[in-house]
């Protein structure tokens, strides 16, 4: 394939937790012709202004990482956004790609894809076998479509367009909004706030019971540089980590590495989301990419990064 330094390649939402992770890792490998907008300066909802940009830019691969994205709270109060914005974004994004000639392009998708109750770990066979969890089928639904859309102009016009579908996601430049986080900035935040007040206690949603996998994002942005390189099928393809904790024991190890002395309590009027989701990630594995950041280095990575950022989030 030729996915190499000197071609130009567009990565949507490059400003974001995914997309800023996927730059940093196409520039760590050479690549200098590095293509970004923000939204103020390109609206992924304007599927003219998106046509005109890629008329004058002329990229040659695209990775879209753009999104609009939250947490259940998030999810479950804005349906309508979030089916919207992600089917125009995703939309706009994958056909101008194949009006305007692109090479080759990778679609990310999310592993809410799955259904609520799909055997683990989550094969990507299992994709439409069940109901989906209704905290985030709305984004779910959108998500999916973006991977039946590049299958389709695939079998259509023989477009190289792939997909990848990552476990849940943090690092550097994750969003620490309390109303539409996901689990493990929130945590942070939680803790660290209640640390430097001297709270006697961080409130936590759920059970505590749900497993989950995490990925640090700078190996998702290598895994990306990865399959651009060395994958092109029409079955999407799962991105984790290789294996799971319980939302307690994030909550203990996320306690810990902050340095809260306080006391963890349990919310259970608040829902708990999917009850496991770990995803099986072999096919990548074979195929020789593993991941580099353990749990543990990956929170230390992101408590820093957020205190880097505080003056930003606390304003």
């Amino acid at each position: 394939m030729s996915f190499r330094p000197g071609s130009r390649v567009y990565v949507a939402g490059h400003r974001g937790l995914v997309g800023s992770a996927i730059w940093r890792a196409l520039s760590e490998a050479g690549f200098q012709h590095l293509i970004g907008r923000t939204h103020g300066e390109l609206d992924l909802l304007d599927q003219q202004a998106v046509q005109t940009f890629y008329e004058v830019e002329r990229p040659d691969y695209v990775i879209i990482a753009a999104a609009k994205v939250g947490g259940i709270l998030a999810n479950s109060t804005q349906p309508a956004e979030f089916l919207y914005d992600n089917l125009q974004i995703q939309n706009n994004l994958i056909h101008g790609a194949y009006r305007s000639g692109v090479k080759k392009l990778l679609f990310l998708g999310s592993s809410c894809i799955y259904p609520k109750l799909a055997p683990q770990p989550l094969k990507e066979e299992s994709l439409l076998t069940g109901p989906l969890e209704p905290t985030n089928e709305w984004y779910a639904v959108a998500k999916i479509a973006g991977i039946k859309m590049c299958q389709a102009y695939r079998r259509q016009y023989g477009c190289d367009f792939i997909s990848a579908m990552p476990t849940n996601m943090y690092g550097p430049n994750d969003n620490y909004d309390l109303q539409g986080s996901h689990v493990l900035p929130a945590l942070i935040r939680k803790f660290h706030e209640a640390k430097v007040s001297g709270a006697p206690t961080v409130t936590c949603w759920g059970t505590g019971s749900p497993m989950r996998e995490f990925l640090y994002a700078d190996d998702l942005g290598r895994a990306c540089v990865f399959l651009m390189q060395h994958y092109s099928e029409e079955q999407f393809i799962n991105v984790g980590f290789g294996s799971e904790l319980s939302i307690r024991e994030l909550v203990e190890k996320v306690q810990r590495i902050i340095g809260f002395t306080g006391t963890a309590v349990w919310d259970t009027s608040k829902p708990d989301g999917t009850p496991r989701k770990l995803m099986d990630s072999s096919r990548l594995f074979q195929l020789g990419w593993r991941p580099q950041v353990d749990l543990d280095r990956g929170i230390r990575l992101a408590y820093e990064d957020f205190q880097k950022r505080l003056p930003r989030i606390a304003g």
